[in-house]
């Protein structure tokens, strides 16, 4: 069997998970230990985050002609690729979070929603929370003036109810 139909399985599958997703960051796994790849592995799973090791060369032949193309230029030495569909800062928040501990992880580069971000860019990324979060907060700065708005009302309520009391008396 030559090589290429050897390779070809692998340059699918990497191509099968591009291709609903919303993120790709290349890591930079170099001298880290099996105990912080497996936390991190563990951690990026539970994020619904896919993190795996592949050959440059076939993450080169898989990205070439979709949103992911300029990844290319950034694979050189070991590279990992963290993937995910879902939430788009995922990948970028928990390797960051890794990275500020484990002085050998860093991240090379990263695509976001079909944006490409060099490493300075993705670090970026990595400091916005999760959808969930900031809709939390935005939930919680409308519901605040309303809330205020409420216990003013009751106040005033409360303070007529007290002065028609006084009146009728």
């Amino acid at each position: 069997m030559a090589k290429v139909e050897l390779k070809q399985p692998i340059v699918q599958e990497v191509s099968g998970l591009l291709e609903n997703a919303k993120t790709c960051v290349l890591v930079d796994y170099r001298g880290i230990t099996v105990d912080v790849d497996t936390k991190l592995r563990k951690e990026l799973r539970e994020a619904g985050v896919t993190y795996k090791v592949y050959k440059n060369t076939l993450i080169k032949l898989a990205v070439k002609g979709t949103q992911f193309e300029e990844l290319s230029k950034d694979l050189e030495g070991p590279t990992a690729i963290a993937v995910s569909s879902e939430d788009v800062t995922a990948p970028a928040r928990i390797i960051a979070g890794y990275c500020k501990n484990v002085d050998a992880l860093s991240m090379k580069s990263g695509v976001v929603d079909g944006v490409y971000y060099d490493e300075k860019g993705i670090n970026v990324i990595a400091t916005i929370p999760s959808r969930e979060v900031l809709l939390s907060k935005f939930l919680g700065s409308i519901q605040s003036p309303i809330a205020n708005f409420a216990r003013v009302i009751k106040q005033i309520a409360e303070k007529d109810g007290e002065a028609s009391e006084t009146a009728e008396a």
